[in-house]
């Protein structure tokens, strides 16, 4: 059974993961944080409008406790991919602060709540679910959409890190340069060697 310490020790994770999102925009200008930096156009504003959308939801109308503002249905076709990018109409302010309040709204519901309470999921294949099955989930989501924000942020400025505590924002170019010339190096020789057939069979 899941207790008052295993909602807390999750409950405490997702806090920080989430401050993670909002510095990782930190410093940087208007163009930079909202421009697409892959080919699918991930980017970093995106990325927190995105969480917002979803945390909202899943702390919200799940547990019967919808988020008191008018936001984006997660079944509103018409919305699609719209969570992932900002317009020129909506400012850094104005989607950072949302996420905020996101925050607020749902660490009220998951203090307000048992980490067995059932919720409802309408869109998942299996709807019937708990507090700590979305506890879970968001803590999952939040963290890989921060692992895609650390590379987004390393490819505009070299800034790395997973907090600012443990920042890491202008370590020597030569020491970065003299790291991937050593990966490439041994990748260009794993595929020179004699023995190389192409791609590993991963069931081999």
């Amino acid at each position: 059974m899941i207790d008052e310490f295993g909602k807390e020790y999750l409950h405490s994770d997702l806090r920080e993961i989430r401050e993670t999102m909002l510095w990782k925009l930190d410093g940087l200008t208007e163009y930079d944080i909202r421009r697409p930096l892959t080919l699918t156009g991930t980017n970093l504003l995106g990325l927190v409008k995105h969480l917002s959308l979803s945390e909202s939801r899943y702390f919200g109308e799940v547990f019967d406790r919808p988020f008191p503002e008018p936001l984006p249905r997660w079944d509103d076709l018409g919305a699609r991919d719209a969570d992932m990018w900002a317009t020129e109409h909506e400012t850094r302010e104005e989607i950072t602060d949302r996420y905020r309040r996101v925050w607020k709204h749902s660490d009220a519901t998951i203090s307000a709540l048992a980490i067995d309470s059932p919720g409802h999921v309408p869109w998942w294949p299996r709807p019937d679910v708990k507090l700590f099955n979305i506890l879970v989930h968001v803590l999952t989501e939040t963290s890989r959409h921060a692992g895609h924000a650390d590379i987004l942020r390393e490819q505009l400025d070299g800034s790395t890190g997973t907090a600012a505590k443990y920042a890491n924002s202008q370590r020597d170019a030569a020491l970065w340069e003299a790291r991937r010339t050593k990966i490439e190096r041994a990748a260009k020789a794993a595929v020179a060697k004699p023995d190389h057939d192409g791609p590993i069979n991963a069931h081999n």
